[in-house]
């Protein structure tokens, strides 16, 4: 029997080489995933998915993380806040991505140009970043599946009532939070790869051509992937997962 997509979600890679603090909450921290050999001058910082959701947290993307080390990249797994966590939300969450972002370029073996690879609510979040006054230094981010495109996507119900939750309410009700933190309003300084299977039923593919449509530049690219559906993208021995290590192997050239 062929096993179902989203197990990759419960799915663990062994431990990382070590986890570091960025802050006081006992959820600001960072893994280190480092190679047995270092090939890629180039440390790639996961942003995990989960719909900015308490119950998913930075351990269903071991396994990426852990593949991106073995093809010899330097790599942290960044933690975040939440929203139904303390200082979690907006700005909470954008805010701790900041600062974990800020600790990794800190870190004497994360020492390289960064890539930032965020899935689902991740990519939102690197979107995000790549719009940001501090992105500068950075090589570039990769979304996958990303929910790009916070307006429409609460308009179109995708991931229920995630995206309000993130920022507080719908876009009448708070059109500062959405104008501050949807990527789809935000041009990104730094190169963006969107990389979406057409078939994602979970955050659909739509989401990814209205952002590249909206920001038709030389510096952002859309990769459509022909099948994975939502989960393919973070799953290492999915075929999709090559079109990822294909993107952040395009930034880091």
């Amino acid at each position: 029997m062929a096993r179902d997509p989203i197990q990759v979600l419960d799915e663990r890679a062994g431990p990382p080489t070590r986890t570091m603090s960025y802050g006081d909450d006992p959820t600001q921290v960072y893994d280190v995933r480092l190679p047995e050999r270092v090939t890629r001058r180039l440390t790639v910082v996961v942003v995990h998915g989960g719909f900015w959701r308490p119950e998913y947290d930075r351990a269903h993307a071991s396994r990426q993380a852990q593949a991106f080390a073995d093809a010899g990249y330097p790599t942290g797994v960044l933690e975040y806040r939440r929203p139904g966590m303390p200082g979690g939300g907006w700005p909470g969450t954008p805010d701790d991505v900041a600062a974990g972002i800020r600790a990794i370029r800190r870190d004497p073996d994360l020492d390289h140009p960064w890539v930032l690879v965020g899935h689902s609510a991740g990519g939102q979040l690197v979107t995000w970043a790549a719009a940001q006054p501090w992105a500068h230094g950075l090589r570039g981010v990769v979304s996958l599946a990303g929910v790009v495109d916070l307006a429409h996507g609460e308009a179109t119900g995708v991931g229920g009532d995630a995206i309000p939750t993130l920022l507080g309410g719908r876009p009448a009700e708070v059109p500062e939070a959405y104008a501050a933190a949807d990527p789809a309003r935000l041009a990104p300084a730094i190169p963006t790869v969107l990389v979406h299977a057409r078939d994602d039923d979970v955050v659909p593919f739509e989401l990814s051509e209205r952002y590249a449509a909206t920001h038709r530049a030389p510096n952002v690219r859309l990769t459509p992937v022909d099948g994975g559906g939502h989960y393919g993208l973070i799953d290492p021995e999915h075929p999709a997962f090559a079109k990822v290590l294909d993107a952040v192997d395009l930034l880091a050239s």
